[in-house]
């Protein structure tokens, strides 16, 4: 059997990470929620919430922000670790609840960041799935998820149980979020993976997934669009297709996709719109895929309900989750699309060229 048959065929650590993420989040939500007392003991008079981080732990920040300042009720924003590593900035912080997030907790800018954070009169917390990581021990407060090793380079359940540790952090800082929700979020996640845990050897085992895969092996790039929440899972998604694929992906929002970067879906370079079944982005989402197929492009929904999906080529379900929870639901199938995409295309999804599990930078 050749290599890129033997990939095609194998359990990969990526897949079998995907499939990991029902138990991590529920370790990680049953260790966290008990723990939002002590976030708002932290964030006691500060008002602004200011984040550190790089790639997936980045897009997961995005996540963050949206949830802090629609659900919370607090200014949220993301910040530059330069200007803490390279400028040295002297910037009053009085006030600011800086939040640090590394799934190793060792890469060193974010450990910095927070650290200067702190010099700077913060109040500081880091999300990391490492207890005894130098991010958990410079924060005030640590969050640390229970998503286990994690060792395809590609990350996974370490992003899914960092959605789950802001939805925490939201809590924490007075958003009104229904817990006994986020609680059921394992199960709803398990029931979504059912159909992939029948069959590793080929495909993605959920439903429309397939057909966007093959779409996509003879496509020269592709556009992911989304916005509000669910834009985290567009970043990510697009992150991952460039990680492993090897594809030309670009993560933009709606808004700003209609601004002039539309101009690079065509025939041969589709978008991926995402979105939760109900919310004020819906209408949006609906519009954007009623332009793309317009112009001539293909548009492939990941959510959305049926409103989304009669506008778009294909549609891969999602569960039907709130609208501050759907990101979680929104980047599975993205995930496995990437994992299926990398196998079709002789990839192998572990172990991207030029990559590493923990990424320094300076």
């Amino acid at each position: 059997m050749d290599e890129t048959a033997r990939r095609g065929r194998a359990m990969t650590r990526m897949r079998a990470e995907i499939l990991e993420q029902p138990e991590a989040l529920g370790g990680t939500i049953a260790a966290l929620l008990p723990l939002a007392g002590e976030i708002a003991a932290v964030a006691r008079g500060t008002r602004h919430v200011l984040f550190f981080a790089r790639g997936t732990s980045d897009n997961a920040a995005v996540y963050g922000s949206y949830l802090i300042q629609t659900a919370a009720g607090r200014l949220a924003s993301l910040g530059s670790p330069s200007v803490a590593t390279a400028y040295h900035s002297r910037i009053d912080l009085s006030g600011v609840l800086a939040v640090g997030l590394s799934q190793s907790g060792r890469t060193e800018e974010i450990v910095e960041t927070l650290a200067w954070a702190a010099g700077r009169g913060a109040r500081t917390i880091g999300i990391t799935n490492a207890a005894s990581s130098p991010l958990a021990q410079v924060a005030d407060l640590a969050l640390v998820t229970r998503a286990g090793a994690e060792r395809a380079v590609p990350a996974t359940k370490t992003f899914t149980c960092q959605l789950a540790a802001l939805a925490v952090l939201a809590i924490g800082l007075g958003a009104e979020l229904d817990a006994g929700l986020l609680r059921s979020l394992p199960e709803v996640i398990a029931g979504q993976l059912a159909g992939a845990r029948d069959g590793a050897a080929d495909g993605t085992g959920l439903a429309g997934l397939d057909d966007v895969v093959a779409d996509l092996a003879r496509a020269d790039g592709v556009v992911v669009s989304a916005r509000g929440p669910a834009y985290s899972a567009a970043l990510e998604l697009a992150l991952k297709l460039k990680e492993a694929c090897y594809l030309h992906a670009l993560g933009i929002s709606y808004a700003d996709l209609q601004h002039g970067p539309i101009a690079v879906v065509d025939s041969r370079t589709p978008a991926i719109v995402m979105a939760a079944a109900s919310g004020p982005t819906l209408a949006a989402a609906v519009g954007l895929a009623r332009r793309v197929t317009a112009a001539g492009a293909r548009a492939y929904a990941i959510g959305g309900g049926p409103v989304l999906a009669a506008a778009c080529d294909r549609a891969v379900p999602a569960p039907e989750l709130p609208e501050w929870l759907a990101p979680v639901a929104l980047i599975v199938p993205g995930q496995l699309l990437t994992e299926a995409l990398a196998r079709r295309l002789g990839l192998d999804p572990d172990h991207p060229r030029g990559l590493s599990k923990i990424t320094q930078t300076t």
